[in-house]
C-alpha cells in the first residue's frame, strides 16, 4: 500500500509556547522508559539539568541506562524496592515507594531540574501506596520551567487528565511471551 506524500504542511490551531509540560508514557508495550530516556538525552544535549527517580527497580538492578545517563550528567536515584512479587514485606515496599515519592516531590518542587523523569511511578499509585491526588497537585503546582515525565502501565485517569501529552505503548508481540528472558543491553 503506498500513500501520496503530503505537499502542504498540516494546519491546525495557532500554537502557543509553554515553559514546561507533563508527559506520560503508559500502556502494556515495551518502550515507556526508553522513550522517556530519549527525551532526557535531548534535554541534556541542550545543557538542561535533568534527573530520574526510579520507583520500582531496586539498587540491585544494574541497568545500562543508569551508567550512560550518569556519564552524561543526568542525576539518577533508584529508590525502588524491586518487583512486588519478589518482596518479602509489602509494607516495607510501600514505605520505600513513599520515600521515593517524598524525594521526587522535593526534586520537582525545588525547581533545579528542567526535566524530571518519574520512572514506573504509576505502579505505586495504582497499588494505593502513593496518593494520586497528591501527585496531580504536585504536577499542577510544579515550577514553571519544570517538565515532568511519568512512566508505567495503567496511568491513572487523573494523571492522563493533567498531562499535556500521553503516549500509549501497545504490545503487538513480545519475546517474553514466548519464554525468552529479558536481555542485558536490550531490556535493561
Amino acid at each position: 500500500m503506498s500513500q501520496i506524500p503530503p505537499t502542504e504542511a498540516p494546519r491546525g490551531e495557532e500554537r502557543a509556547w509553554a515553559p514546561s509540560l507533563v508527559l506520560v508514557n503508559t500502556g502494556d508495550g515495551k518502550g515507556k522508559t526508553t522513550a522517556a530516556l530519549g527525551t532526557l538525552l535531548r534535554a541534556r544535549a541542550r545543557n538542561w539539568n535533568v534527573c530520574v527517580v526510579q520507583f520500582m527497580k531496586s539498587g540491585d538492578w544494574k541497568v545500562g541506562e543508569e551508567q550512560s545517563a550518569r556519564e552524561l550528567g543526568i542525576d539518577w536515584w533508584t529508590i525502588g524496592d524491586g518487583f512486588t512479587w519478589e518482596s518479602d514485606d509489602l509494607d516495607r515496599s510501600q514505605a520505600v515507594a513513599l520515600e521515593a515519592w517524598r524525594h521526587a516531590k522535593e526534586v520537582i518542587g525545588g525547581g533545579e531540574y528542567q526535566v524530571v523523569m518519574l520512572d514506573e511511578v504509576t505502579y505505586p499509585m495504582n497499588y494505593g501506596w502513593i496518593d494520586t491526588a497528591e501527585v496531580v497537585a504536585t504536577l499542577r503546582d510544579r515550577p514553571e520551567q519544570t517538565t515532568v515525565i511519568l512512566t508505567g502501565r495503567d496511568a491513572p485517569a487523573e494523571i492522563i487528565e493533567v498531562a499535556d501529552t500521553v503516549t500509549e505503548m501497545r504490545k503487538v508481540k513480545h519475546a517474553f511471551d514466548r519464554g525468552i528472558r529479558a536481555r542485558r543491553g536490550i531490556d535493561y
